[in-house]
């Protein structure tokens, strides 16, 4: 299926996201923090289908790694995700950078279908 760069600085939830992705058969890297997945797309040449990253995060949040990864790699699918409202609202003026922003909690199920629509 997809090739996935999945970054978020919560080590439970990234191991949750990874094993629900890979259910549907998709190739997952992991990273920490923004500065991490800078480092892993770079590591892979941008090769992901997918970037699939928190908003709050230290170093490097999600939004400034998603203007970086657009820099570089503008055919890149990206898509946010946050437990937060001021988070999602700052999202909200990232259009042509992000595809859809995924608010926490949401469910696998959720994850899943979302992650679906932004590879179709």
């Amino acid at each position: 299926m997809a090739h996935i760069l999945l970054v978020d600085d919560e080590e439970g939830v990234r191991g949750f996201l990874k094993r629900g992705l890979e259910i549907d058969g998709h190739a997952v890297v992991t990273a920490i923090d923004g500065e991490d997945g800078l480092a892993r797309l770079d590591q892979h040449e941008g090769r992901f289908d997918l970037l699939l990253t928190d908003i709050r995060m230290p170093i490097m949040d999600g939004i400034a790694l998603a203007h970086a990864a657009k820099r570089t790699y503008p055919e890149l699918t990206v898509m946010l995700m946050t437990g937060f409202a001021d988070q999602r609202e700052r999202a909200s003026s990232l259009e042509g950078v992000v595809i859809d922003v995924l608010t926490k909690p949401f469910s696998l199920a959720d994850l899943r279908t979302s992650v679906r629509d932004a590879l179709s």
